[in-house]
């Protein structure tokens, strides 16, 4: 399951910065000693940097070691606050803000491209009825039974969140409707599979074949519409349609 947009850690971007700016130590260090010599030459800046090539290479590595581990925690931190920020708190699965990036990001994707995206809504059957039975932990103790279930049925392309509630979404890129339903038949059964109370989901799937007819509202729209119609039909069920057949 891919992470939001992120093509380089924090950490090592940091790092990377920090060590070009540990550089200034010994040009800071070779321009004090030649603003005390006067009016130096560049003859001067190299019999200097000769002279004293043990008291430069020990500030340059100093330096740099202390600067690179500086910007790497730094970075590590940054990286920390940016999950927590992207993430459900409950599931740790992506939250429903990094997932509406995604979806207007992918759809502009296959608007331009005419690639197949399809995006599913997976929604928790009956939650209250466990809430009431087993209280909230049987309840979270559910929500975690789905969040695991998109995680080993998600790929690596696919960006699996929490909707909200009992709702949870899994975007899907280059996936043609019968493969998002195959998938959505995927993460019902490694849903009911995954503890020992009887549990069910109902999933709702939406594809669009790419082109002009991609938009993230259509195609959202349709894939809530699916997973009525799954809810209406009995519930435990997964219910597939295209998102280009739907009122833009």
């Amino acid at each position: 399951m891919v992470s939001p947009k992120r093509t380089w850690p924090r950490r090592f971007a940091y790092a990377l910065v920090a060590a070009a700016l540990s550089l200034g130590a010994p040009a800071g260090l070779l321009l004090v000693r030649a603003a005390a010599a006067g009016l130096p030459s560049l003859a001067w800046a190299r019999a200097e940097l000769a002279a004293n090539a043990a008291v430069f290479l020990y500030v340059t590595v100093s330096t740099l070691v202390v600067f690179l581990l500086f910007g790497y925690v730094v970075g590590r931190q940054a990286d920390r606050l940016l999950d927590l920020s992207e993430s459900d708190a409950l599931t740790g699965l992506r939250n429903a803000r990094v997932l509406e990036e995604r979806l207007h990001d992918e759809t502009a994707r296959a608007r331009r491209y005419r690639h197949p995206l399809s995006l599913l809504f997976i929604d928790v059957d009956g939650l209250k009825l466990i809430n009431d039975r087993g209280g909230h932990g049987a309840g979270d103790a559910a929500l975690g039974r789905v969040a695991a279930a998109l995680r080993d049925a998600a790929r690596s392309t696919d960006v699996a969140a929490r909707w909200g509630g009992d709702e949870f979404a899994l975007l899907a890129p280059e996936t043609p409707l019968d493969a998002a339903a195959a998938l959505g038949e995927r993460i019902r059964t490694l849903a009911r599979r995954s503890g020992p109370d009887p549990m069910t989901v109902s999933v709702g799937v939406a594809t669009t074949v790419g082109g002009p007819g991609a938009n993230p509202q259509r195609l959202r729209g349709a894939a809530d519409a699916a997973l009525y119609a799954a809810k209406g039909q009995g519930r435990d069920r997964v219910v597939a349609a295209s998102a280009d057949d739907s009122p833009p």
